[in-house]
């Protein structure tokens, strides 16, 4: 936590820079900027590190890659493709793998740190969902960030199609296919893309043009205002000891961030050296230069793009005949609609929240998953959708490895895409009400010490101790999750439908009864906590007392005060 005491270092600092450059006071007032030390906040750093390896990597890339489709016959060192017909972009590949010193060793960094980097911005995603760090004051973050991950999405693909080799080509083909099922423009784009009919001349050059120049300018872009509106607004925090909306509990900028956030990027920078040196990825040698009369079997794009390749394999057929034009909507609707649902769906739910909840206050205390079930649950239907399509998009492998029918696959895919959602809401809201009755049982019981005790009349009970500070202050960090006004605990206690009064006028009409629906269903305090650990000694201790004048036979059957079967009293 900050204090009103300036450290000499940042002091001195201070003043060299101030007698320069007068920039002093900023520099002494942000170096002690208070970053929080829970371990969760570090996933969207290995997002931002494996950016930064991105960009020295790909660097190195450009001065070897040559993106033209002019057609050449290969006299490299790679001798199974000798004299074959390939375009130049697929050649220059072939000599950064195999004779540009530690070529192959950048373009394998380069593809694992762009998995990394996609990976790492998911799970950062997630976990600001998940404890609701999207809400007011940090809305605009949470929109650049969905933007980052569209954006990403398409500079991953450009950065795929690159080698021209005959998996991105694969890919390509399906691009093309989908951009021809849009609707009256479907043509004139995939002419703009491609360059003429598939496969084209000028794919590979403008495809480059927009990974190495277009789309990483947006993405440096967004990420430095993704860092400044996060450094402007302060950083949120998980519930605990000490922490409120009002403060930052944790390490400052100088030293102790900077220095744990540097060997931070080592290590990153380390593991992706590792997989770069021994994991073998995408060996374009083996899957030869890209014909469109060719296409390998047995292989999936990257995994975020496998989802899409999921929804077109497990898409119905669909054409529509409208005004004489054909509409192949099977393709179009598996193509778009995933990625339009997840993306929308991301961008309006702050908003959406916002609207059922009627929150409009600033929340700079994180919550704890368990503690907005219906939140969570939402959360994990919308992860167990994307993993039933990203696993459909392998089901080829998976029906030959395992012997299994193709079409029983695809079948048991189509029920899961939407039965899948569904289970994933209703098993994950449970286990967040059993783990908050199991808070409620700690702060009513203590928690488990391993002692066992024998009581007077001969029971045997496991001794509870009260729990840490911390742990107690983290549960008690629990706040109940808000509704509209007017609706008071959604048990009828308050103004509203069911207990005779007038409700208010937002929530009249259709749309205001379901409003007040969805806020009470939503919102509210699922599981109340229970009594302290100091009123629960005296209880447990009057409990004991009594039991202990009981005769040895007279008990009724169950557990002591402390036993460990029972629920909170």
């Amino acid at each position: 936590m900050s204090s009103g005491t300036v450290p000499k270092h940042i002091a001195s600092t201070g003043s060299f820079l101030d007698d320069r450059l007068g920039a002093g006071n900023f520099l002494r007032r942000n170096l002690r900027k208070i970053f929080p030390d829970h371990w969760s906040f570090l996933l969207g750093e290995i997002a931002l590190y494996t950016f930064v390896i991105l960009l020295l990597t790909g660097t190195f890339l450009t001065f070897f890659f040559k993106p033209s489709m002019q057609e050449l016959t290969y006299t490299g060192s790679y001798e199974p493709l000798q004299g074959v017909m390939m375009s130049q972009a697929y050649s220059s590949t072939l000599d950064i793998s195999f004779d540009v010193r530690g070529g192959l060793l950048m373009r394998q960094i380069h593809h694992w740190a762009a998995l990394l980097f996609i990976g790492g911005l998911m799970i950062h995603m997630l976990r600001v969902f998940f404890t609701g760090a999207y809400r007011k004051p940090r809305e605009l973050n949470w929109l650049i960030g969905v933007a980052l991950l569209l954006i990403t999405l398409i500079e991953g693909l450009t950065g795929y199609s690159l080698p021209d080799d005959l998996l991105s080509g694969a890919g390509l083909r399906i691009t093309a296919g989908i951009a021809q099922m849009i609707p009256i423009v479907g043509t004139w784009m995939t002419f703009l893309i491609f360059g003429g009919e598939f496969p084209g001349s000028d794919i590979i050059a403008r495809f480059y043009s927009l990974h190495i120049l277009l789309i990483p300018a947006l993405l440096l872009a967004l990420i430095t205002g993704h860092l400044i509106l996060m450094w402007v607004q302060k950083h949120t925090q998980m519930p605990g000891k000490g922490r409120t909306n009002m403060n930052v509990v944790g390490s400052p900028l100088w030293p102790a961030f900077m220095i744990k956030s540097g060997a931070y990027f080592m290590f990153t920078f380390a593991a992706v050296a590792l997989l770069g040196g021994l994991a073998q990825i995408n060996p374009i040698w083996l899957f030869g230069p890209y014909t469109p009369a060719n296409i390998s079997a047995g292989t999936q794009p990257d995994f975020y793009m496998g989802f899409l390749d999921g929804a077109l394999r497990l898409m119905v057929g669909w054409e529509v005949d409208f005004a004489g034009y054909t509409l192949a909507l099977g393709v179009l609707v598996a193509a778009l609609g995933p990625i339009l649902l997840i993306t929308l769906g991301l961008a309006l739910y702050p908003f959406m929240e916002q609207w059922v909840t009627g929150d409009r206050s600033e929340h700079h205390v994180a919550d704890r998953p368990r503690n907005n079930p219906h939140r969570t649950s939402i959360g994990m239907a919308a992860v167990t959708f994307y993993g039933v399509l990203w696993l459909s998009a392998a089901n080829d492998v998976i029906a030959a490895h395992f012997h299994l029918s193709m079409n029983a696959l695809i079948y048991v895919g189509r029920v899961l895409v939407f039965l899948g959602p569904f289970l994933a809401y209703v098993i994950t809201y449970r286990i967040c009400l059993g783990l908050q009755r199991r808070d409620a049982q700690v702060l009513a019981h203590g928690v488990e010490s391993g002692v066992i005790r024998r009581l007077p009349d001969g029971e045997y009970i496991e001794v509870h101790a009260p729990p840490t500070p911390d742990l107690e202050d983290r549960i008690r960090g629990k706040l109940p999750v808000p509704m509209l006004p007017g609706l008071g605990d959604g048990h009828g206690n308050g103004h509203g439908d069911g207990d005779g009064e007038v409700p208010p006028e937002e929530l009249r009409g259709r749309l205001g009864r379901l409003r007040a629906m969805m806020s009470r269903a939503y919102g509210g305090e699922k599981v109340p906590l229970e009594e302290s650990p100091e009123e629960y000694r005296e209880h447990e201790e009057e409990e004991h007392a009594v039991m202990a004048t009981r005769p040895a036979g007279g008990r009724k059957g169950g557990t002591g005060g402390t036993g460990g079967s029972g629920g909170p009293h």
